[in-house]
C-alpha cells in the first residue's frame, strides 16, 4: 500500500511538473522577447526580399471605361413601333448578358486584331528590368516563318529609330527603321516586321513573339474586369491593366468602340427584320381592306342605302371601341406571361376584364339582332371593313415608325466614360506590399520561435535528470549573451571562453562546477575526469576546456586531453598528440603544451592510421594516465560522442569520476538513461550531469540571460 501511494505521489510530481513547463501567454512573450533578434532578421529578410520583387515586377497602369445599359430606351422606342406585336417581341438585354456580350469572341476578336495583340516585345536585361530601365518596341505588324514561331527571334536597337533583327542561330537577318515595312526572305519563307514605335539605347534587346488571334483573345478576356456597378443599375465598368497606360487606354476604348458599334448593327438589324416581315403582309391586308370596302359597296347599292341610321352608327362604333380594348388587354396579357404564370393575380385580373369587355360584347350584338335584317347585313359589313382599315392604318404606322427606328438606332448601350491615360501605376503597391511583407516576416518569426520551442522536447528538468536517472546536476551552463562566439568551431584555437569573459554568467556557471566537484569528488587531488557526450553540438569540448581553465585560474596544475582521435578539436601547437604517446613516438613531456595559462596543460589527439579504439585497449592509455597523476593536480580527459563511437567507454574504467555533458532540451529521458546504463556496465565510478546550452525558461526565475554559443562537439 505505501508503495502505491509513493508511485502515486511520485506520478502527480511529474504531472505537475509538466504542467508547469506548458507555455502561458506571459511566458510566451518573455519567449518572444528573447528572441527578437531573430524575429527581427526574419522581417528584414522578408522585407528585403519584397522590395527586390517590387523592383523585378513591371509596372502596370489600370484604365477603366463606363458604359451604361439601357433596358428599355431604344428598344422601347422599337417596341412601340411595333404595335400588336411589341408585347411579343422584347428588345431589352440585361446587364449580365451584355457582360458576357463585352467579353465575348465577337467582340475581342476584332480588338485582337485592330490592337495587333497577337504580336508583342519582351525586353532583355536584368538589371535594365530591376532598376526600371527597359526600353520600348511597339509592332504593327509581324510575321515570323512559321517552322521557326516557337522559338527565340531578338530586335535589338541600333539608333534612335533603326533596329535590326536576330534569328535563333544569333545572326542578324534583316534591318529597318521606325514606321517602315521591312521585308526579308527567309529559308524558304517571309520575315516581315513593321515598328511603329521605338524608345530603346543603343544595344537593347527585346524578344519578339508572334502567337495565335486565339490565344490573344483568351489573354485579353482574362486580364478584363468587368462588373455592374450595383444591382440592376445597368452601369458597366470595364477594367484593363497593361504595362504601358497609353496602350491600356487605347486598347479599353477599342473594346468600347466595338461593342456599342455590333449594339447598334444587332439592333438595327433586328429593326430590320421586322420591317421587311410588315411589308410582305402589307399587300395582303390592303387587298383584304379593298374587298371588304368593294362589298359593302355592293351590297348598299343592291338595297339602294346609302347611309345607316343613327342607332347602327352607334352600335358599330360601340363594337369596334371594345374588340380595340380586347386587343390592348391581350397584348397586357401577353406580356405578363414572360413574368408570371397563369394564376399570378396580375394575370387573372386581365383575364377578367377581357372576360368582362367580352361578355358586353356579346349582349351588344345581341341587341343589334333587334334590328331589321338591312340594317343588321350594313352593320356587318361596316364592322369588318373598320376592322381591316384599322389593322391597315397600323401597319402603316409601324412600318413608317420602324423606317425611322432603323435609321436612327442607337442600341442600347451609351459610353459614359471614355478610358483615360493613367500617369500613376497600379501595380505593383509597393507601400502595401511592404506592409504585407513586413506583417508576414514577424508572423513567420514568431511561428518559427514557437515552432522551434516546441520542437525542444528533449528533458529541461534538472530534477527530472537527477530523478530518473539517480545522478546528480552539478551545473546548467547558460547561453551566452556574446552572439559572436556562437557556432565557431575553431575558437577552440584561442584562448578559452571564461577567460575571455570573466563577467559574462557562463563563467560563475563553470565555477560552480568547479566547486561540486571539489567537494563530491572521492579524491578530488591527482583525480582523472572523464567528459563525455550523448551527441556531437552537446559541447563537451567547450566544457573540457572551460573547466580546465577554470581550475587552473584558482592555482591547480591541470592537464587537458583531447581524446578524440578522429576529429580533436582543442589544439596545443605541439606537433606531438595522444596518439603519439599511445603509440611510443612521444612522451608526456613532449606532447604537453602550457597553453593560456602557467597552470594550464593542454595535450591535442594527435593522428593516426590504425583505428582510435584499437589504441585505447591496450595498456598505453592506463600507463599515460597513472604518470599524469603524479604530475598535475587535475586530468581532464574530453572523448568522442557516445552514441557514435566506444572510445569513452574504453576509458570510462581507467578514470575517476565522469561527466556527462547534456544539450538542454535535445534528449529525452530515455536516451539518456539509457545511455548512462550502458556506461556504467563498464564502469561503476561515480558520475554527474553538466546541462549545457540552456536557456532561460519563460515563467522561470533566472539569474539574467546567458549563453555560450559554443556549437562544438
Amino acid at each position: 500500500m505505501k508503495n502505491i501511494e509513493q508511485k502515486k505521489i511520485k506520478e502527480d510530481s511529474i504531472v505537475q511538473e509538466r504542467t508547469s513547463e506548458s507555455l502561458t501567454i506571459r511566458d510566451a512573450f518573455i519567449l518572444l522577447w528573447q528572441k527578437k533578434l531573430l524575429i527581427v532578421l526574419l522581417t528584414m529578410a522578408t522585407i528585403l526580399f519584397s522590395a527586390i520583387y517590387a523592383m523585378w515586377v513591371r509596372p502596370q497602369f489600370t484604365s477603366d471605361a463606363l458604359l451604361q445599359v439601357n433596358t428599355k430606351g431604344a428598344s422601347s422606342k422599337a417596341t412601340k413601333a411595333f404595335g400588336e406585336m411589341g408585347a411579343v417581341l422584347d428588345l431589352a438585354s440585361p446587364a449580365d448578358a451584355e457582360i458576357e456580350l463585352i467579353k465575348s469572341r465577337m467582340v475581342l476578336s476584332y480588338v485582337v486584331a485592330a490592337e495587333h495583340l497577337y504580336i508583342w516585345t519582351v525586353p532583355v536585361g536584368f538589371w535594365d528590368r530591376l532598376l526600371h530601365k527597359e526600353g520600348r518596341l511597339d509592332l504593327d505588324s509581324l510575321r515570323i516563318p512559321e517552322k521557326k514561331r516557337g522559338q527565340k527571334w531578338i530586335a535589338m536597337a541600333k539608333g534612335e529609330n533603326s533596329y535590326s533583327v536576330i534569328d535563333p542561330n544569333g545572326k542578324v537577318v534583316l534591318e529597318g527603321k521606325v514606321g517602315d515595312v521591312v521585308v526579308s526572305k527567309y529559308v524558304d519563307d517571309t520575315l516581315a516586321i513593321r515598328v511603329n514605335y521605338m524608345q530603346a539605347r543603343a544595344g537593347q534587346k527585346f524578344i519578339l513573339t508572334q502567337s495565335s488571334p486565339l490565344k490573344a483573345e483568351r489573354a485579353l478576356k482574362g486580364a478584363l474586369s468587368v462588373s455592374e456597378m450595383g444591382k440592376q443599375t445597368g452601369i458597366i465598368s470595364v477594367r484593363y491593366s497593361h504595362r504601358y497606360p497609353d496602350r491600356a487606354a487605347s486598347i479599353l476604348n477599342t473594346i468600347a468602340k466595338t461593342y456599342l458599334r455590333q449594339n447598334v448593327e444587332m439592333r438595327s438589324a433586328e429593326a430590320e427584320k421586322t420591317l421587311e416581315f410588315l411589308e410582305s403582309q402589307l399587300p395582303g391586308v390592303k387587298a383584304k381592306l379593298d374587298s371588304a370596302e368593294k362589298i359593302l359597296a355592293d351590297y348598299r347599292y343592291s338595297i339602294g342605302s346609302v347611309d345607316m341610321t343613327g342607332e347602327t352608327k352607334a352600335h358599330l362604333d360601340k363594337e369596334v371601341q371594345l374588340q380595340r380594348q380586347i386587343m390592348q388587354l391581350e397584348q397586357e396579357r401577353q406580356a405578363a406571361m414572360r413574368l408570371f404564370k397563369a394564376e399570378h393575380p396580375n394575370v387573372q385580373t386581365i383575364v377578367k376584364q377581357q372576360n368582362k369587355l367580352r361578355a358586353e360584347l356579346a349582349q351588344l350584338k345581341k341587341n343589334a339582332e333587334r334590328m331589321p335584317l338591312t340594317q343588321q347585313e350594313v352593320k356587318r359589313l361596316e364592322e369588318e371593313v373598320a376592322v381591316n382599315n384599322e389593322v391597315y392604318t397600323n401597319m402603316l404606322n409601324n412600318i413608317q415608325q420602324l423606317r425611322v427606328v432603323r435609321a436612327g438606332e442607337v442600341g442600347n448601350v451609351r459610353i459614359v466614360d471614355f478610358a483615360q491615360i493613367e500617369q500613376s501605376q497600379s501595380k505593383p503597391n509597393k507601400t502595401r506590399i511592404m506592409m504585407v511583407a513586413a506583417a508576414a516576416g514577424f508572423f513567420i518569426g514568431v511561428l518559427f520561435v514557437f515552432v522551434m520551442y516546441m520542437l525542444k522536447n528533449g528533458v529541461k528538468s534538472a530534477s527530472e535528470i537527477e530523478r530518473e536517472t539517480g545522478l546528480s546536476v552539478f551545473a546548467k551552463i547558460p547561453q551566452s549573451r556574446n552572439k559572436l562566439l556562437r557556432g565557431h568551431r575553431h575558437l577552440h584555437h584561442g584562448a578559452p571562453f571564461v577567460l575571455q569573459n570573466i563577467d559574462d554568467g557562463v563563467c560563475e556557471s563553470f565555477r560552480a562546477l568547479q566547486t561540486a566537484l571539489t567537494f563530491l569528488m572521492p579524491n578530488p587531488e591527482h583525480s582523472v575526469l572523464l567528459v563525455m557526450g550523448l551527441n556531437p553540438g552537446a559541447g563537451k569540448s567547450f566544457v573540457s576546456l572551460n573547466l580546465a581553465a577554470t581550475m587552473a585560474a584558482s592555482g591547480k596544475k591541470v592537464l587537458l586531453i583531447d581524446a578524440d582521435m578522429r576529429r580533436g578539436v582543442i589544439h596545443s601547437g605541439s606537433k606531438f598528440g595522444l596518439a603519439d604517446v599511445l603509440l611510443g613516438l612521444a612522451t608526456l613531456d613532449t606532447a604537453v603544451v602550457s597553453k593560456h595559462d602557467e597552470n594550464l596543460f593542454v595535450m591535442n589527439a594527435g593522428k593516426t592510421k590504425l583505428a582510435a579504439c584499437e589504441l585505447l585497449r591496450g595498456d598505453a592509455m592506463d600507463k599515460l594516465l597513472k604518470e599524469a597523476r603524479q604530475k598535475f593536480d587535475m586530468v581532464i580527459v574530453d572523448t568522442p560522442p557516445l552514441n557514435l563511437v566506444t572510445d569513452a567507454e574504453l576509458i570510462c574504467p581507467l578514470v575517476d569520476y565522469s561527466l556527462f555533458v547534456l544539450h538542454y532540451g535535445r534528449h529525452s529521458i530515455e536516451e539518456i538513461k539509457e545511455t548512462i546504463d550502458r556506461v556504467k556496465r563498464y564502469s561503476d565510478k561515480p558520475a554527474a550531469v553538466v546541462m549545457n546550452h540552456c536557456e532561460h525558461e519563460p515563467g522561470r526565475y533566472s539569474y539574467g540571460y546567458y549563453g555560450n554559443g559554443y556549437s562544438s562537439k
